[in-house]
């Protein structure tokens, strides 16, 4: 009896177990099944982030002054281009309150500030009206201003919030960053860089270096790199306020990531130069206004001043080359440098061009030698450029929620992951669910592809309406491969 007792106890305890099992299955299975829904959390408010050292650039609240939320549009929208094209005056204010939701939606901004309509033009390319001899354009080429390299003609855009470093990385953060990490800039590992062919420490070295077909009077000059401005036998150690030289576009971006921070984006980096003045009424052509006189840019911008480019710099602002950062006033959002003293990488564009704003010490006001210094001007470079007049600085994005969309759990590998990923990529929740198998589908070699259409119906619930569905993190594509 006593014999028969333990077969009936070990069978009863695997019947329980068997029971718990299923129940804890099934008790994750529900769980796992209960959709997140992404309106439940709410956005971060913008008003309890700041960083140090950074502004906030984006839309205000016109009653209390504080930031505008992520509940509404946030983003600041403004005519991006060059200022020497007067056809940003017959843009008007509504174009800058254009809403892409409303039933202006289809219309393009810029078309529709001189009266036409998307389909409008559409219609005239199919009629032959437009000029098309010049062939297809790549994408993101536009006509360029020939004294500041602007947008002609200059459109209303619109950029998100973001936070913006008040003045470019000098030289002093720049050897931090080097000091902890142990980086080794481009201009290192090639072995020399550009330098002003006025800023050589020996003349006779001009007959013999060679020099930027594009831009003769830069020099390449062996051993220039950013501890080194000007070449051997000189230092950064009385500039470590002055913006860092001597940095390509990738470092640049290494510094940035370094921080937790990205470069600028180069709407972005326009956005926050003109301070405010976006409309087709208070939009300027500098900092300081329209005034294109030596004295007025002198308190706002280090520039080249009235003398003969490259030799002959009078120092009207103060300074022959770069300047200390926070020399000089303020925008309107108080950011510094803006205008003159070193070009700033952005990110995007391309390797071979990659795009700087701002213009530098030896640009001039109105274009008659190099760029024309204006709140517009643009330039492209290639990617491993180093020179002494080419610095960067950084932006940030707000935080924000995280964004979701809908998939079927019987798309792509096999397996619907639910990941949840800040900003800077990392994974903070991972949840997956196991697709069922799909059915065998019988296939008969005599189905005719022209069958008759399956009239569904509308008492049975649809193909599409029975497949499951699971919430995956939607990516923002805010920030861009810097490299």
């Amino acid at each position: 009896m006593k014999s028969m007792c333990h077969p009936l106890r070990s069978l009863w305890w695997t019947i329980l177990l068997i029971i718990i099992v299923s129940a804890n299955s099934t008790t994750d299975e529900a769980e796992s099944a209960v959709p997140i829904n992404p309106d439940d959390e709410p956005h971060p408010d913008p008003n309890e982030e700041n960083y140090p050292g950074m502004i906030y650039i984006g839309r205000h609240d016109h009653h209390d002054g504080k930031r505008a939320g992520f509940h509404t549009d946030n983003g600041v929208k403004f005519i991006y281009g060059t200022g020497f094209d007067e056809t940003h005056k017959e843009i008007e204010e509504k174009d800058l309150h254009h809403s892409h939701y409303g039933p202006d939606s289809e219309h393009d901004i810029a078309d529709r500030a001189h009266g036409k309509t998307r389909e409008q033009v559409l219609h005239e390319k199919r009629a032959g009206k437009i000029d098309l001899s010049k062939g297809p354009k790549p994408y993101g080429w536009f006509e360029e201003h020939p004294l500041d390299g602007g947008m002609v003609p200059p459109k209303v855009v619109r950029v998100d919030p973001f936070f913006m470093d008040v003045a470019p990385v000098t030289n002093k953060e720049f050897g931090k960053f080097v000091r902890a990490t142990y980086y080794e800039t481009e201009a290192e590992k090639f072995g020399w860089s550009f330098v002003l062919s006025s800023f050589l420490p020996n003349a006779e070295n001009l007959h013999e270096a060679e020099v930027d077909p594009e831009a003769e009077d830069w020099v390449a000059v062996d051993g220039a790199y950013w501890r080194n401005p000007e070449g051997p036998g000189t230092s950064y150690k009385y500039r470590e306020n002055h913006p860092v030289v001597h940095v390509s576009h990738r470092d640049a971006a290494e510094y940035c990531t370094w921080v937790g921070k990205r470069l600028p984006g180069e709407r972005e980096w326009e956005a926050a130069a003109r301070g405010g003045n976006v409309g087709p009424k208070n939009r300027t052509l500098y900092v300081w206004g329209d005034d294109q006189t030596t004295d007025a840019a002198k308190e706002y911008a280090n520039l080249w001043g009235d003398g003969d480019f490259p030799w002959d710099n009078k120092a009207e602002d103060g300074w022959r080359a770069t300047s200390p950062v926070k020399t000089f006033k303020p925008n309107l959002f108080g950011l510094y440098d803006m205008t003159g003293n070193v070009w700033e990488w952005q990110r995007g564009g391309k390797h071979k061009k990659r795009i700087v704003r701002g213009g530098s010490y030896v640009d001039s006001l109105d274009g008659s030698f190099n760029h024309a210094a204006t709140l517009g001007v643009r330039a492209t470079l290639h990617g491993t450029t180093t020179t002494g007049n080419v610095g960067f600085r950084c932006v940030k994005s707000p935080k924000r929620k995280e964004e979701f969309h809908w998939v079927y759990d019987n798309e792509g590998s096999g397996t619907a992951e639910l990941v949840l990923e800040d900003e800077q990529g990392n994974r903070k929740q991972r949840q997956t669910q196991q697709n069922q198998q799909p059915q065998p589908i019988d296939i008969y070699e005599d189905d005719d592809e022209f069958d008759e259409e399956v009239i569904h119906d509308p008492t049975q619930p649809r193909p599409d309406e029975t497949r499951k569905r699971v919430l995956a993190v939607k990516p923002r594509t805010v920030r861009s491969d810097e490299l």
